[in-house]
């Protein structure tokens, strides 16, 4: 089959096309035939080998799985021993631990959930690892009726979720994003939109009970004092930036949390049935919407790996798996 591979760690151009074995289920896995999947920054993280720490779980020297990607949706070809969930020709979309850009990607099945049947596979493939982090993250700060929320990277996958899934919870939503987005997350229900290019939104005089920070160009210090009350900050990026790499910021965070009257919270994001299944019903009820910024087919994925990299995409990276073939050249990309 074909599977987009990696050799060793790097950057977009260490991605391509190649030919590997078809993997098989085992007990409680599901094979999926993949119709698309997308890029999330963990992707990239993943690529780099960067954090380092990374690696001690996908290898040191270079990755131990060599098929990349996480976010798929498809068609379930057959299942392992032990499924009772799915079976053959269902339509599912979920987040497997690697190996979903290619024809055929293998996973446990309760990492997966029946697509939305409003969404087209493009479309599904771009729900989970953003949607998840969205609601999880969400869930996690108790954000409710009236309460007061900042979302920093408003207009990126995360973003584009966490401020519908708010919405739908009874919050006031104030989304930061550049002035190109502004009318993109108006249109998804944010009640106020601050261009970060004509406004330093630690400036503002309005005061937040939690501030969701997709991006992590502030310290985590900087955002505190526009909490108000006991209010929560929840930093959400493996980005470096003025705290420092990934693991600074989880120090620091600790560190602020026994210091301050303000929580810094952490929250961890681990797929699953019914929370994708809670996703693709807002789908369906139309409650939900899926912003894509761009699509790839699979031998473009490096492109669409660059294109992730910005940091600029408005919504979701996706990429096409239907009519994949051997092919590293440039281009492919359409919005």
């Amino acid at each position: 089959m074909k599977a987009v591979v990696i050799d060793e760690y790097g950057e977009a151009e260490t991605l391509y096309v190649d030919t590997v074995p078809r993997p098989a289920p085992g007990p409680g896995e599901v094979l999926v035939r993949v119709h698309a999947g997308s890029l999330n920054p963990a992707d990239k993280f993943l690529m780099r080998g960067d954090p380092w720490l990374v690696r001690l779980s996908y290898g040191m020297r270079k990755p131990r799985n060599r098929v990349r990607g996480q976010d798929l949706s498809g068609v379930v070809e057959s299942v392992g021993d032990g499924v009772t969930t799915f079976s053959p020709g269902d339509e599912v979309f979920g987040e497997f631990d690697g190996g979903a850009l290619a024809e055929y990607a293998c996973g446990p099945a309760d990492r997966l959930a029946l697509k939305p049947t409003r969404a087209t596979f493009e479309h599904a493939a771009a729900i989970p690892m953003a949607g998840l982090a969205a609601l999880h993250g969400i869930k996690a700060a108790g954000v409710g009726e009236g309460t007061r929320l900042l979302i920093n990277g408003a207009s990126g996958g995360i973003g584009t979720f966490a401020i519908q899934l708010a919405k739908a919870a009874g919050a006031h939503v104030t989304a930061v994003c550049s002035t190109h987005n502004l009318e993109l997350v108006t249109s998804l229900g944010a009640d106020v939109a601050i261009d970060y290019t004509k406004q330093r939104v630690l400036t503002t005089d309005e005061r937040y009970d939690v501030i969701l920070d997709n991006v992590g160009n502030h310290r985590i210090r900087d955002w505190l004092p526009l909490l108000r009350g006991r209010g929560t900050m929840l930093p959400n990026t493996g980005e470096r930036g003025p705290d420092g790499t990934v693991v600074m910021r989880l120090i620091k965070a600790a560190w602020h949390n026994l210091v301050s009257r303000h929580r810094v919270g952490l929250f961890a994001s681990k797929p699953n049935t019914a929370d994708l299944a809670h996703l693709a019903g807002l789908v369906e009820t139309g409650e939900l919407t899926i912003v894509i910024d761009t699509m790839f087919d699979l031998a473009h994925t490096a492109d669409a790996m660059a294109r992730l990299a910005t940091g600029h995409a408005r919504g979701k990276v996706v990429v096409s798996v239907a009519g994949a073939t051997l092919d590293r050249s440039a281009g492919g990309g359409t919005s």
